[in-house]
């Protein structure tokens, strides 16, 4: 009975859709909750987010644990890095809310964060993966997940085979390409000939590049394109805060997708949903 569950779960999949723009949690609702916690990731999903983004890195003892910081100082009563204890020792550990007021909130793994979402309409996008992508691709066969959880990296495409040439057929893929640096088409190009991708993550200090003024050559293969709209190093100044402290959506949120964002990932999941619902 449960290897009939597992199958039916892995057969899941919340990719892009054709004229809707997905939202992206970052951090899970982290402005309610404490950042990277099991509260956070659920309440995105509540919200309406299509994706929750977090954080992988391992402790002593060879655990996947979700935290963004190298240590544990800011976000939670630990002090030092999370490699220095075991996951016993960790999960002793409070996490800080937004406020830095500690929680009753633990550290979470990554097996309870896909066991909380397992089934539910939310992809997980696991960053600061990239050296973890076999211990992480174990839990998610594990918990029955693989379909929920997207890899990331800035590598190039010849550097994740040769790497992960194992892998590679069997995860959902989204390649980081900052756009202001050489070869950025060409390592589109290069993802788009070789591998079947969940989405493109467009990095952009300036808003210049040739792939923000046409980038139909990507949607029409059916990938998906991931800008996000939290600090303004990341989109060229179209940012979260311009939507909502200044009220500005017409040179933030509706820039991103004026330009071919089909996903947008944001610290404002909240307003961002019910901004979008509305119909802009």
């Amino acid at each position: 009975m449960m290897k009939i569950y597992c199958l039916c779960l892995l057969a899941v999949l919340y990719g892009p859709s054709p004229g809707r723009v997905q939202v992206a949690a970052h951090r899970g609702d982290w402005r309610d909750e404490p950042e990277n916690s099991i509260r956070a990731f659920v309440d995105a999903v509540d919200l309406g987010a299509d994706i929750v983004e977090l954080d992988l890195h391992q402790t002593k003892d060879g655990e996947i644990i979700i935290l963004h910081d190298e240590t544990l100082d800011r976000t939670s009563d630990g002090k030092g890095r999370p490699a220095d204890y075991t996951l016993a020792e960790l999960q002793r550990f409070r996490l800080k809310d937004g406020l830095g007021v500690l929680t009753n909130n633990h550290i979470p793994t990554l097996r309870e964060v896909m066991i909380a979402l397992r089934g539910k309409p939310v992809m997980v996008n696991l960053d600061k993966s990239y050296v973890y992508y076999r211990e992480a691709y174990a839990i998610l066969r594990e918990t029955c997940t693989l379909r929920q959880a997207i890899f990331k990296s800035s590598v190039d495409y010849s550097e994740l085979r040769a790497r992960y040439g194992d892998l590679s057929d069997s995860i959902i893929y989204m390649p980081v390409v900052y756009l202001d640096k050489p070869f950025a088409r060409e390592k589109i190009d290069g993802f788009l000939q070789h591998m079947q991708v969940y989405a493109f993550e467009l990095i952009f200090e300036r808003d210049t590049s040739a792939v923000l003024a046409d980038n139909k050559f990507i949607r029409d293969r059916h990938v998906g394109i991931w800008m996000n709209a939290l600090w303004p190093s990341l989109n060229a100044g179209h940012d979260d805060n311009k939507a909502v402290e200044e009220g500005d959506t017409r040179d933030s949120w509706d820039w991103l997708i004026a330009h071919g964002a089909t996903i947008i990932q944001t610290d404002r999941p909240r307003e961002l949903v019910r901004y979008l619902r509305q119909g802009r």
